[in-house]
């Protein structure tokens, strides 16, 4: 199982009023073994604790009916030999969705009324993500990473896999590996694809980009909003761009067959052409930031940035990405109760302002502290 793309929608989605009780279960997870022997049998811990939590409230044939996709994962050992760094699963009557996460996240098993997703929060709002379309004449790849980590991922239905998967019957034939000679093994008529084979290559091959970048498009590019690289041979980067409307296509890729690299060096490659044109965003934020706040529409203050999320003045908000302020948020009011790092327990006010700007829906981006125009861990524009 490849890690699932988190998507905006799979935030809205968890954002949305459902009906209780909601399930959140994270924890962190091994990519290699050893270590990742640890991973089911942390799990089965946090799911005693979800156990334990609905029957306070809830018949035990009740509990099992609703738990019961929890439970499934439980001795999926194909599931536990393929994870990430993180692990999120989440569900409620009616809805059920596991994630596996490039970042690793602290363990928690909550039963309440709403989703805890703070977590995927940081990691869906990044800056730093983005994607690499691994491309040649026959199939296609999909990665996504960030600074740090690259995984493949799982192509959508509907996106074609291979020319064959685009084509089908269409395929021009001198691309099949069985060559034909008529009705018979030895029979008088030998067809050949001499002369036009070339045109005719071309013409599939052309065929072929234009169903992956509209499957991609559609699919992937459109609902992630990430930045997309092109990694294949440098004789198919003129036709790929030529023929692409996908916007989120960088205009520099990787002119290297992808599989001819390994994960980390595509990932270090990706990075060199992220790197800039991250900065460069980052630049314009903090430009854009500091030029709203000369003229009182911009501010670093978490109050006054609570305030103005609950009246849905906020444009767009930036968060520093590591940073943690422990303290209250009051979604109804924008009422900020600071508090020390001796309570623990109290949730992160970084991640309620961030939620809470979302649900009005505002942009948030949460970005390295090199990148924070202010030191105060928060950035907002206001409408007015």
């Amino acid at each position: 199982m490849m890690p699932q793309s988190l998507l905006p929608d799979d935030m809205a989605l968890l954002l949305a009023d459902h009906e209780p009780p909601c399930f959140s279960l994270y924890q962190p997870t091994h990519r290699r073994h050893p270590e990742n022997l640890q991973d089911p049998i942390r799990y089965r811990n946090l799911l005693k604790t979800l156990e334990e939590s609905l029957r306070l409230k809830y018949s035990t044939q009740h509990a099992g009916v609703l738990l019961g996709p929890f439970r499934k994962l439980v001795n999926d050992s194909d599931f536990w030999n393929h994870t990430a760094d993180g692990l999120a699963v989440l569900g409620a009557a009616g809805l059920f969705r596991v994630f596996k996460l490039q970042r690793t996240v602290p363990e928690l098993a909550v039963v309440a009324n709403s989703f805890h997703i703070k977590p995927m929060l940081r990691i869906l709002q990044s800056a730093e993500r983005y994607q690499v379309l691994s491309l040649n004449r026959r199939e296609i790849k999909l990665f996504e990473g960030n600074r740090n980590i690259l995984d493949e991922i799982e192509i959508a239905e509907g996106v074609p896999r291979t020319i064959t998967d685009a084509l089908g019957a269409e395929l021009t034939e001198p691309h099949q590996t069985v060559a034909s000679y008529g009705g018979t093994a030895l029979g008088s008529t030998m067809r050949h694809a001499h002369g036009s084979r070339k045109d005719e290559l071309e013409i599939d091959e052309g065929r072929f980009f234009r169903a992956v970048d509209r499957g991609i498009l559609e699919r992937h590019s459109r609902p992630s909003g990430l930045p997309l690289i092109l990694a294949a041979l440098a004789q198919y980067h003129k036709p790929f761009h030529e023929i692409s409307h996908n916007p989120m296509l960088m205009p520099k890729g990787i002119e290297m067959d992808a599989n001819s690299l390994t994960i980390d060096q595509l990932r270090q490659q990706a990075w060199e052409i992220v790197e800039p044109d991250l900065r460069a965003r980052m630049k314009k934020l903090a430009g854009e930031f500091e030029e709203a706040r000369s003229k009182g529409l911009g501010a670093d203050d978490l109050g006054k940035i609570a305030e103005a999320a609950t009246q849905t003045r906020v444009g767009f908000l930036l968060v520093e990405m590591e940073r943690r302020i422990p303290g209250r948020l009051d979604p109804a009011t924008g009422s900020v109760t600071l508090s020390g790092l001796e309570h623990p327990e109290v949730d992160d006010l970084l991640d309620d302002l961030a939620e809470l700007v979302l649900r009005k829906g505002a942009q948030v981006v949460v970005v390295p502290a090199t990148d924070m125009p202010v030191a105060t861990g928060a950035a907002a524009t206001f409408r007015f």
